[in-house]
């Protein structure tokens, strides 16, 4: 695929290449999501959450909203990690309050009732909300896709929703590796497939969320994060060749070095516990790295978002950086607050 003009001169991308950029180029995630009244507005017209992320004129309507109303660097594509299993033929539904509802898939013979490929047929309102928000998007804004990783997404494939602790899945893998292996490797080969068809069809750039990574231990973070999604961005590359991918492994803390090294990935998310001193002599000497603001400051405003700010500038400011949050942002954080980050960000002289 050739890279259209001007894609690489684009800030976010530039820090995707090992550029520091000053003021850093900054998305929220989740920044198209229930605290913008707009965002609640068109999910109405929707009515089911699924219904949206499979409705392109309203998908892109949402994924846009934040881009007029903050002027972000980067738009992130308006769907749902679990689009992959649905499109895989695993039953999802949202269940209001309650969140995501899956038949779990935790034997051999659950598993035999889904596809050994993914149906891009099914995913073809997603990829035609990607043509539109690349049409739509102004030329310096960098469009990211997605996908969730193989470990997370099958956390929610096994147990059928969310655990506090996800359960369910460690205990597959311990109790059957080889099942379980194979739900990842499936999950392997599907979040290749969805990734290029993104870039293929207008993002300029791909994340890889891992929200569970950090609930593993040591070697069993090896074998269901790192090796994984060193797959996936190896799959990719050879579809996509110097495809810019993001890796956000949650709760990594001292193994990211390893996750940036050893995925290949360009830039590492980080999650807000993660140590700054570590991360600038660590990792980002390494790759890029993007966050780290506790999303819970943003509710709080006032002199405490504005240290954490400033302390996210002080520790990643000096090398390549995108500035983001430690996860999504909550549906309760006000507006003003979120105002009042951005111009602190864009207005800093950097770090001292």
């Amino acid at each position: 695929m050739s890279e259209p003009v001007g894609r690489t001169a684009k800030p976010l991308m530039r820090v995707l290449s090992g550029e520091r950029i000053w003021p850093p180029p900054m998305w929220l995630m989740r920044q198209a999501g229930r605290y913008l009244p707009e965002y609640r507005a068109t999910r109405d017209k929707a009515g089911s959450f699924l219904s949206l992320c499979y409705n392109a004129e309203l998908a892109t309507e949402v994924t846009l909203q934040p881009i007029r109303r903050f002027g972000f660097d980067a738009a992130i594509l308006f769907s749902d990690i679990l689009v992959v299993p649905h499109a895989l033929g695993q039953s999802v539904r949202f269940e209001a309050g309650e969140g995501p509802r899956l038949d779990p898939v935790a034997t051999a013979e659950a598993l035999a009732g889904i596809r050994e490929e993914i149906d891009l047929e099914l995913l073809a309102p997603v990829l035609e909300t990607v043509e539109r928000v690349a049409a739509a998007l102004p030329p310096q804004t960098t469009f990211l896709g997605f996908c969730g990783a193989p470990w997370t997404v099958a956390t929610y494939m096994v147990a059928g929703q969310g655990t506090e602790d996800q359960g369910p899945a460690r205990q597959l893998a311990y109790n059957d590796p080889a099942l379980f292996g194979t739900i990842i490797d499936r999950l392997v080969q599907a979040s290749i497939t969805y990734l290029v068809a993104q870039l293929k069809r207008g993002v300029d750039a791909v994340q890889v969320f891992d929200t569970w990574a950090g609930i593993l231990p040591d070697a069993e973070f090896d074998r269901w994060v790192i090796a994984p999604t060193k797959a996936i961005v190896d799959g990719v590359r050879a579809q996509v060749p110097g495809a810019r991918i993001i890796g956000f492994p949650r709760g990594a803390g001292a193994r990211l070095k390893r996750y940036a090294i050893e995925t290949g990935v360009d830039a590492v998310g980080l999650d807000w516990t993660a140590d700054g001193a570590y991360v600038r002599a660590e990792v980002q000497t390494k790759v890029a790295v993007q966050g780290n603001v506790d999303p819970l400051v943003l509710i709080a405003g006032g002199e405490a978002l504005d240290r954490a700010v400033d302390n996210a500038i002080a520790a990643f400011g000096h090398g390549p950086w995108i500035f983001n949050l430690g996860h999504g942002i909550t549906p309760n954080a006000p507006i003003a607050h979120v105002e009042r980050m951005i111009a602190r960000v864009r207005a800093s002289t950097g770090p001292a």
